[in-house]
């Protein structure tokens, strides 16, 4: 390809728009540009680089033994309300009326469009298992588009739905797709991690992985083991409570203590004024679970993880509660709140049974009450895990590893789903004893343009992109100093010849620009190897540069070819 004729508008400047790394190379380096907030149009550079991430994505999902179909974007609305996620999708969800009224939405997943796909054409086990998927433009509408790719309104998605006959089918289907998941990043040159997560809105029972890239900007907290392979997000992550039996003793009872503390509410607040740490508080919280009020306890220093609790209580709806309600079951303004006397379900997480005494709200406005002893006073609550893991807990896997903590980008995601859409669209089959039962599911996902801006956000440097190989928009940039020289174009026109010959991607930069110009732009859309052309090209001599090195080389011709097919 002449670079004279390649539709690639570099740009000096970054974006004052953009705050992401990936957001303003792929602005800076003319692979995308934005129509409206969090949809974005692919120009040349960029859809090479989307069309090599979705060969890698097919590739694996061939290899795995994955079909492909394509499914409509446009989905009726009466499917999701079998499934029961029409409301519980919640605004995210692009809905739409056509010119008879029908409604219909504008699919972000396709999980009811393929159970009822598969409920009118597979009957049989003798058919399964099956694990078909689609590579599709997917919408959602993101309350705040941010980050250019990461988080967009439209978006490039591989969805695969399997169909097994039973659970152990489906962890043989769930592996199958986990082990192609660890290639395809591995392939386009990722560093991440698969985590253990929750399964969100997607539902479903079982295990469930996210793949996680590693990266700062990412909006996902990452939960490792520094000892063993364990992973999972922060919503997700687990750890190993140290003493919780012998913690956990009632204690003799002591007298409460009632402490004045006026118009101190929060944790900051009584840390200072009492000059103790955080972990000497307890801190009620108090959550509605499907509108009924409900009490979770943790120790002063930790934070309530609301999935973990939600998942306990079983609960579709579960938020904080408000002001009005707070102060119903308390009989006190929000930030005094305490366990003791409260009518209301308590759930107390393992750290607070852990601790002999310490200071709890008294809902009692400007009062809190000392010497609270959780063996003695919170002995009829449910005790479990509802707090956020931190850095330096037990990990849950092995003995000796401790947590640490990670940011990172979801690019993609596996299910075990189960009967959870089988069954809510009466999708079933025939199994071996002839009798019907609904289909055991799983859900994989990878989002392909997410996963462009989840590699530049870790294959960069000061200078522009550097792309991995495998993904490169091409592998060599060829670069005449001067496209006026005859000499140097001729030699730069046989180089691009000879290597397109041998099938590798070419870009021969042929603009009348200056030498600065060019590299500058060599340097910012990042092509693993430049060939640069110059004052030796009579000579036969060319520079040779990874784009990844520092240093240059000259080589000879021939040496110069066999160096780029190496390479």
């Amino acid at each position: 390809m002449r670079q004279s004729q390649l539709l690639m508008p570099t740009l000096r400047e970054a974006p004052s728009e953009a705050e992401a790394a990936s957001h303003i190379l792929m602005l800076r380096a003319g692979l995308i540009r934005q129509l409206a907030a969090g949809i974005y149009t692919y120009l040349p550079l960029g859809r090479r680089v989307l069309r090599k991430l979705e060969q890698i994505v097919r590739e694996e999902m061939d290899q795995a033994g994955a079909q492909e179909v394509l499914m409509p974007a446009m989905q009726p609305a009466e499917l999701w309300q079998q499934s029961g996620r029409y409301e519980v999708y919640g605004p995210e969800l692009i809905r739409l009326h056509d010119r008879h009224d029908r409604e219909f939405t504008l699919g972000p997943t396709h999980e009811e469009v393929i159970t009822a796909l598969i409920r009118s054409e597979v009957s049989s086990y003798r058919q399964l298992p099956m694990t078909l998927y689609q590579i599709q433009t997917k919408f959602r509408d993101e309350q705040r588009p941010r980050y250019g790719l990461l988080r967009g309104r439209e978006f490039l998605m591989k969805d695969a739905y399997s169909f097994d006959e039973d659970f152990d089918s489906l962890h043989r289907s769930y592996m199958s797709m986990y082990e192609a998941y660890n290639r395809i990043f591995t392939r386009c040159g990722l560093n991440y991690r698969a985590v253990e997560a929750d399964a969100g809105s997607i539902g479903g029972e079982g295990g469930t992985h996210e793949f996680m890239a590693l990266a700062e900007i990412g909006e996902d907290t990452i939960a490792a083991c520094d000892a063993c392979s364990y992973a999972a997000n922060l919503e997700k992550a687990e750890f190993r409570v140290e003493q919780q039996a012998d913690s956990m003793q009632a204690a003799e009872q002591g007298e409460l203590e009632r402490l004045h503390t006026p118009d101190i509410k929060k944790i900051e607040q009584l840390v200072e004024a009492f000059g103790i740490g955080a972990d000497a508080f307890m801190k009620t919280l108090i959550y509605t679970a499907d509108g009924s009020p409900v009490a979770v306890i943790v120790r002063g220093d930790h934070e309530v993880n609301e999935i973990k609790v939600k998942n306990v209580l079983g609960a579709a709806q579960f938020e904080l509660a408000d002001h009005v309600t707070t102060e119903r079951v308390t009989g006190a303004p929000t930030g005094f709140a305490g366990p003791i006397g409260l009518t209301i379900p308590i759930l107390a997480d393992y750290a607070v049974m852990a601790m002999e005494a310490g200071i709890a709200g008294a809902n009692e406005q400007d009062y809190h009450l000392g010497n609270v002893q959780p063996g003695v006073h919170l002995a009829n609550v449910q005790v479990g895990d509802f707090r956020n893991a931190i850095a330096g807990d037990c990990c849950p896997r092995c003995e000796q590893g401790r947590l640490t903590f990670h940011r990172g980008i979801e690019v993609g995601h596996v299910f075990k789903l189960g009967t959870k859409y089988s069954d809510a669209l009466n999708a079933k089959f025939l199994n071996a004893s002839g009798v019907e039962q609904p289909f055991i599911m799983g859900c994989y996902g990878i989002g392909v343009s997410r996963l462009l801006s989840a590699v530049l956000e870790q294959h960069a440097d000061s200078n522009g992109i550097v792309w991995p190989k495998s993904i490169a928009p091409y592998q060599v940039h060829v670069v005449p100093v001067s496209a006026k020289d005859q000499v140097q174009m001729d030699l730069a026109l046989h180089i691009a010849a000879r290597l397109q010959e041998a099938g590798i991607e070419v870009l021969l930069d042929d603009r009348d620009e200056r030498p600065g110009v060019k590299f500058k732009d060599s340097d910012l859309i990042g092509i693993p190897l430049r060939i640069v052309i110059g004052k030796h090209a009579a000579e036969g001599v060319v520079e040779l540069k990874l784009r990844n090195e520092a240093e240059a080389q000259k080589l000879g011709l021939e040496e110069a070819i066999a160096f780029a097919l190496e390479k």
